[in-house]
């Protein structure tokens, strides 16, 4: 039971298809964030585009995600862009690793 001077929360989100695409003017838009820091996060490999320079470049809908961790890290532990790209891959190797754990673990039932 809650009393009216502590509301209960409420958490909103979008759900982004893995095969939507973004242009860069989108992904700026759905990041909150200016060209410049995407195509730094692009230049350090956070981020992998399709097409050939930022005019035409085209993001995932995984980008979206990617972006969005990697401007909250830079912002809240004051990382620079190599550091933020280092945790992500980081990240990325944990994620791979718990999920050939999880195969093994289905495989030997």
């Amino acid at each position: 039971m809650t009393s009216s001077s502590n509301p209960i929360p409420v958490v909103t989100g979008v759900i982004v298809e893995e095969d939507i695409r973004f242009t860069l003017e989108d992904l700026s838009r759905a990041c909150g964030a200016d060209h410049a820091q995407l195509i730094v996060l692009v230049d350090e490999g956070v981020l992998e585009p399709g097409g050939s320079g930022p005019q035409d470049w085209m993001f995932s809908g995984a980008s979206l995600r990617r972006a969005r961790a990697a401007l909250r890290m830079s912002r809240d532990l004051q990382l620079g862009v190599e550091g933020t790209a280092l945790v992500l891959d980081l990240l990325d190797q944990i994620e791979d690793l718990r999920a050939q754990l999880r195969r093994l673990g289905s495989q030997n039932r």
